[in-house]
C-alpha cells in the first residue's frame, strides 16, 4: 500500500511526492546507483532545507562527496557544518570497538537523539547504506535484532530512519529478513507500508530471545 500525501502529512520524504509520519523506519531496496542516490540524496536535501538534523552513514565509496551530494540538490541552503551533518564511516557507527553490537548502537543511537534534545531540538532523519553487513564482523548475525530493536527507539520521536539495502549484493533470504523487521518499505520507486513486518515484540521472541529485555 502506498503512503498517501492524503493520510500521511508530517514529513515530505524528498522523493517521489512522498510524506510519512515522523517516528518510521523504512528499508530502502534499490538495484542501481542512480536509485539508492535518489532515495538517500534526495531524503537528506528535503532536511537540510527544513533546517533538521542529518545523520548518514553512505558506503565507504560514497562517503568523500555524500555532502556535495546532498547540498547539490538544494544549493539555495547554507552549506550544513558538522554538527547540523553528522557524516559516518559504517566502521564508526556500527562497529567501532571491532564487532557490532545492537545495544551498543541503540546507546549510540541515544547519545545523538539526547545531544540534539540538549542544543536546541530538531528533527532528525537518520539514513545508511548497509553494504558494510556483507563482511565477516564480530556479531554481524545480530544486524537483524537490532533493525527489530530500531523500531521501538524511533517510534514516539521526530526521527526517521532509512536503512538502505542493494539487492543486488544481498541474498534474498537475508531480504526477506529485513522486510520483517521494517514497517516499511521503499522500492521500485515506490513506498510501500510492509505486509511481511513482524512487531518487535514477536519477532525478538521468536529469533533473538536474548535481545527482548532491550524494548
Amino acid at each position: 500500500m502506498h503512503l498517501k500525501t492524503s493520510d500521511l502529512s508530517v514529513l515530505d520524504l524528498g522523493f517521489g511526492g512522498y510524506t510519512c509520519n515522523w517516528g518510521t523506519h523504512f528499508c530502502g531496496l534499490y538495484e542501481s546507483e542512480d536509485e539508492r542516490d535518489e532515495i538517500m540524496f534526495g531524503f537528506l536535501a528535503r532536511g537540510l532545507r527544513e533546517q533538521e538534523l542529518l545523520v548518514c552513514c553512505p558506503d565507504d565509496a560514497h562517503h568523500d562527496h555524500a555532502l556535495d551530494s546532498v547540498h547539490a540538490l538544494c544549493p539555495e541552503a547554507p552549506r550544513p557544518d558538522p554538527v547540523s551533518f553528522r557524516l559516518f564511516h559504517s566502521h564508526e557507527l556500527y562497529h567501532p570497538k571491532g564487532f557490532f553490537d545492537p545495544i551498543d548502537m541503540l546507546k549510540a543511537h541515544d547519545d545523538i537523539w539526547d545531544e540534539n534534545l540538549r542544543t536546541g531540538p530538531k528533527n532528525v532523519r537518520g539514513t545508511a547504506e548497509m553494504g558494510w553487513a556483507l563482511e565477516k564482523i564480530p556479531g554481524v548475525e545480530h544486524l537483524m535484532a537490532y533493525e527489530s530493536l530500531l523500531n521501538t527507539f524511533i517510534w514516539g520521536k521526530t526521527w526517521i530512519s532509512i536503512c538502505l539495502y542493494d539487492v543486488n549484493r544481498f541474498p534474498g533470504a537475508t531480504i526477506m529478513k529485513v522486510l520483517q523487521v521494517h514497517p516499511f518499505v521503499i522500492t521500485g520507486g515506490g513506498v510501500f507500508e510492509n505486509p511481511y513486518f513482524i512487531n518487535p515484540d514477536k519477532w525478538l521472541a521468536k529469533y533473538a530471545p536474548k535481545f527482548l529485555k532491550a524494548l
